[in-house]
């Protein structure tokens, strides 16, 4: 797609090559400060200060809340493959050893897969689905029978039983195990490396209990939208896709034609022709500077003529939209119609293999 698009507006490039030396006449009374019309879909504005404002919203760059439904407050609950590490203070025989050469997690008990561990004198205790709290007030009233008052402690030190995974446009996709810490969406990412280059943290999925929700976590991290990092549950699966850039076209006679990267930020027809070294001096017509938009109406057509710097400052005014392609005239053409009505073939190709593509 992105070669059929690059072939596309080469041709565009070329549209215009007149040998005629007539001076481009710009037609005051087909084109005012309302839209005049030069096809049956096609509307030309010439832009103006007068309004340039109808034409100048930019676009809403913030993520919008989440639908996906909040954990509620994050609590551990055991589970199969854990590993407990428990002490019973002032009884050191029932304490689980350890010693210089042995972690707690590796003199730690396991529980099975049925969801129990063994404690010597009270048997099996139950451990799945139970907060370490639950365990050790079952353990002490266990326990009491054999040892008056006795002081416990549960801990988990092998968390295997509860995990997220983390896929897509991160550095090392993993599976993220969940721990008495609450495990946010950013958290989890940066478990995994972080983002790549080519990451869209707009667009993150997580999908939980068999639905998918879209979460924008660019949206938490520029504006401090909370519900937009998530806590993660067991089971979640997060996944980061490739980003889709948006991009605007400058074609013609420009000093460097080529895109305008809008994905991240709005930008105005000044500040892009300004980024691509302005107009070619003594080849480019200040006064056929066009923006074709695609426009559920059909293809519109704004012009903004610059042969005075002050319409620059209308420029500053005027917000690409993604896909807008920006194109200067040559000085040498017959009339501004004949230049609109031979792009618009080629425009209404790219246009329609566009939405083709997606």
């Amino acid at each position: 797609m992105r070669r059929f698009l690059t072939l596309t507006l080469a041709c565009l490039a070329l549209v215009g090559c007149d040998g005629s030396q007539t001076v481009f006449p710009v037609r005051t009374e087909a084109v005012q400060d309302s839209a005049a019309r030069v096809t049956s879909n096609v509307a030309v504005v010439r832009l103006s200060s007068a309004n340039v404002a109808a034409f100048s919203t930019p676009r809403s760059l913030a993520g919008p809340r989440t639908t996906m439904p909040a954990a509620g407050k994050w609590v551990y609950h055991v589970g199969i493959g854990d590993v407990l590490d428990i002490v019973v203070y002032d009884h050191p025989e029932l304490t689980t050893p350890a010693g210089a050469n042995r972690t707690p997690l590796q003199s730690g008990l396991r529980v099975d897969a049925d969801g129990y561990f063994y404690y010597p004198y009270v048997g099996k205790v139950p451990a799945r689905g139970r907060t370490t709290d639950q365990i050790r007030a079952d353990l002490m009233q266990r326990l009491d029978t054999y040892i008056k008052d006795p002081q416990v402690e549960v801990r988990v030190v092998g968390f295997n039983a509860q995990a997220v995974s983390v896929t897509g446009e991160v550095k090392q996709p993993r599976r993220e195990p969940l721990t008495d810490v609450p495990l946010t969406l950013i958290d989890a990412i940066n478990g995994a490396g972080g983002l790549t280059e080519t990451a869209d943290p707009r667009a993150v999925t997580v999908r939980r209990h068999g639905r998918s929700y879209s979460v924008d976590m660019q949206a938490f991290l520029d504006q401090g939208i909370s519900a937009n990092n998530p806590v993660l549950v067991d089971g979640d699966v997060v996944s980061v896709p490739l980003i889709q850039p948006e991009e605007a076209y400058l074609l013609g006679q420009i000093v460097k034609p080529g895109t305008i990267e809008l994905t991240h930020e709005n930008v105005t027809l000044t500040q892009a022709l300004t980024r691509v070294g302005g107009l070619k001096e003594g080849l480019a017509d200040a006064r056929g500077v066009f923006v074709f938009r695609q426009t559920p109406q059909g293809i519109a057509v704004y012009q903004l003529d610059a042969t005075n710097p002050a319409a620059y400052l209308i420029g500053t005014r005027f917000i690409l939209h993604p896909r807008d392609v920006i194109y200067v005239t040559t000085a040498p053409l017959n009339r501004w119609n004949r230049l609109i009505s031979n792009l618009l073939p080629s425009l209404n190709t790219v246009y329609s293999a566009k939405r083709l593509g997606n």
